[in-house]
């Protein structure tokens, strides 16, 4: 039974070892990944230029030209070009790996600005967030502080109350004045019309 479960133990970690990669062979040569990074992409941009297919462009019309022309002393490579043919493979062996290594920089720099735009903008979001709450919290705490309109109101309903007390009393001591002048001729009249008794 444990001779089993050593077997099973055994191919578990061979599966476990198979599902990733295995490292690479070290040759003992050292080299900084970064340095050889930034020139392959300083390669891989000069390559993707206009300035460089002009150029190889005139250096392949020139070697074809010189070698179709100059004396047979002369000629290094003749027809069919075969030098030509082997320096222009050789270029394109070097340029893909230079191109595809540039790129792979490239998708990790692309992929390390998307994860720092995401994380800034949850940062974003969470204090968006923050600063709602925030401010429902202080309009619910406002919502009970008596505010400039709401004392420019009650002046107003205070100061109108005030006036139709004091037209009410206007006219009632008008009302009572008239009563008062009223009876006091009434008096008078009564003292003209009442005789003098006789002495």
């Amino acid at each position: 039974m444990a001779l089993v479960n050593r077997a099973k133990a055994r191919r578990i970690s061979r599966r476990d070892l198979l599902s990733r990669p295995r490292g690479g062979v070290n040759l003992g040569v050292h080299y900084d990944p970064e340095a050889f990074g930034r020139v392959s992409e300083t390669i891989a941009r000069l390559l993707g230029t206009a300035r460089f297919l002009v150029f190889q462009t005139a250096v392949v019309i020139t070697w074809i030209s010189f070698n179709a022309v100059a004396g047979p002393a002369l000629r290094f490579d003749r027809y069919p070009f075969i030098l030509l043919t082997l320096a222009l493979s050789l270029q394109a062996a070097y340029a893909a790996p230079l191109i595809l290594l540039a790129q792979n920089r490239q998708a990790d720099r692309d992929r390390a600005q998307v994860e720092w735009d995401r994380q800034i903008s949850e940062r974003i979001q969470a204090e968006a967030e923050f600063t709602a709450r925030e401010l429902a919290t202080v309009r619910l705490s406002l919502s009970d502080v008596v505010t400039t309109q709401d004392l420019e109101r009650a002046t107003e309903r205070l100061t109108s109350t005030m006036e139709r007390h004091l037209q009410h009393l206007n006219i009632g001591s008008g009302q009572s004045t008239t009563a008062d002048s009223e009876t006091a001729g009434d008096q008078t009249g009564n003292d003209r019309e009442r005789p003098v008794p006789n002495e």
